[in-house]
């Protein structure tokens, strides 16, 4: 049992350890340099226990291969955004150990939310998570654009947990349980239990807003503009991955073509289009890249809504992908922007004259950002295609395809400022960074080539909810 729990416990005392030397010496950043080395030994812990399984606590914690699946995920993403926040320019000194403690604290969160089976543990466990990221978003020094994105995310955050709450008690009312065990056998159409249909979509609508799925995406790019390009990296990629878990656990109990999947489907429909046609017309990479996080949450829906173990399969793994590729752009924007401040397209001028390497890192991640092979992006996009197809959604799939087409012009387009524009005489690179910005990129080359051994990770994760 302690090897399946070594992940959250492991990040625990992480966060205790900061918690404490911030205490003893307030005002120091006592978590600079160890803390990175931490997190990996966080995803060592998630790897390790890979293949356990238990169930704790009454039934409201389940290991299972979903759960661990998720947690080295999450694992990799708190390293890549802990060591991408040492270089925050924004963020006052003695403000750099709570950031670091928050980062964790908010992961944490995500963990258990991974292994949470019972309704209530998974709202108790979306909330942790949630709270830490509510003071991470205004952190951002000389900027009142922070404080705007703060207050934004908390109230469309209040707004989705009281439509989830209520949607909860919906649930207990009509279902008289809350473990998702039981609630399998449940019915769940408008014919027979009508109630229950309708509390499931509304408790869903708060994991909605973490994916920033239309219509609960209003926040998204607003926040990303306003917050740090650190916070912004973090925010954009491992609440989603909090929300996926929990969705494909939730979307096992519908049955495709009900009420419940087609909703689904026209929302994931909706928020593709809309999300990349906003990212049309946006100047600012950091706010195109909020409305393609609105289209990516529509391309995962696509799996969800097969209703089979490989739909829920290709779900997690382009999950997976989606935080890996958007780190990657994130970290050449970060590391670009020397005084912290938002990146326009015209920035990226001559990047490759500039910084060969990071025009390279960046090409990768708006090439799998696309889907263009041989990237990771594209097999998780032929995954989810492919799972879907013949499963009575084919025209989503069809939607899906258009939407990819569109989305070639603003992707491609950070890369034909990086490679066809003349550099502004202005223009200055950093030199770090450029180490673990290829080996990025190279992973998202590696699972564009050979991507089994991390699906068939994922493919168990969805044949343990489904046959």
């Amino acid at each position: 049992m302690t090897l399946a729990l070594l992940p959250e416990i492991l990040l625990l005392g992480l966060i205790v350890l900061i918690f404490c030397l911030v205490v003893a010496k307030p005002g120091k950043n006592v978590a600079g340099t160890w803390l990175p080395v931490g997190c990996l030994a966080v995803l060592a812990a998630a790897g390790a226990s890979l293949g356990q399984s238990a169930t704790l606590f009454g039934g409201t914690y389940q290991v299972d291969p979903l759960s661990q699946f998720m947690k080295m995920a999450v694992a990799l993403g708190l390293f890549i955004a802990v060591t991408n926040s040492r270089g925050q320019v924004t963020l006052k000194d003695e403000m750099r150990a709570d950031y670091s403690m928050l980062l964790c604290l908010s992961a944490w969160g995500l963990m258990l939310l991974a292994s949470s089976v019972e309704l209530m543990t998974i709202y108790i466990s979306l909330e942790i998570s949630s709270y830490a990221l509510y003071a991470l978003i205004p952190l951002r020094a000389g900027d009142k654009r922070a404080a705007e994105a703060g207050i934004k995310y908390v109230l469309f955050g209040a707004a989705a947990t009281a439509v989830s709450l209520y949607g909860f008690a919906y649930i207990t009312a009509s279902q008289h349980t809350t473990f998702l065990a039981e609630l399998t056998a449940k019915p769940w159409d408008f014919a027979t239990n009508p109630g229950a249909l309708v509390g499931l979509i509304m408790f869903m609508a708060g994991f909605m807003y973490k994916l920033a799925l239309f219509p609960f995406h209003f926040w998204c790019p607003d926040v990303y503009q306003g917050t740090s390009n650190e916070t912004a990296a973090y925010a954009a990629t491992l609440p989603k991955l909090g929300a996926v878990v929990i969705l494909v656990r939730l979307a096992s109990l519908l049955v495709p073509g009900q009420p419940g999947m087609t909703i689904l489907a026209v929302l994931g429909a909706v928020s593709m289009t809309f999300g990349n046609l906003s990212a049309l017309v946006q100047d600012d990479v950091k706010r195109m890249l909020g409305y393609s996080s609105i289209a990516h949450a529509g391309y995962v829906i696509i799996g969800l809504v097969a209703g089979t173990a490989e739909g829920l399969a290709s779900a997690s793994f382009y999950a997976l992908v989606y935080i890996l590729m958007n780190l990657t752009c994130f970290w050449v924007v970060c590391h670009l922007s020397k005084d912290g401040r938002n990146m326009r397209y015209a920035d990226l001028d001559g990047l490759h004259q500039r910084s060969p390497v990071f025009a390279f890192v960046l090409a990768v991640a708006a090439f799998s950002l696309v889907g263009l092979p041989p990237t990771a992006g594209f097999m998780g996009k032929l995954f989810l295609l492919t799972a879907t197809w013949g499963r009575g959604y084919d025209w989503l799939v069809i939607i899906a395809a258009l939407n990819t087409a569109i989305s070639i012009y603003f992707y491609l387009s950070l890369v034909r400022h990086a490679y066809t524009h003349d550099p502004s005489s202005a223009s200055e690179t950093k030199n770090s960074g450029l180490a673990l910005g290829t080996l990025f990129a190279a992973v998202l080359l590696a699972l564009g080539i050979l991507p089994g051994p991390v699906y068939e990770l994922a493919a168990q994760a969805g044949k343990s909810l489904l046959p």
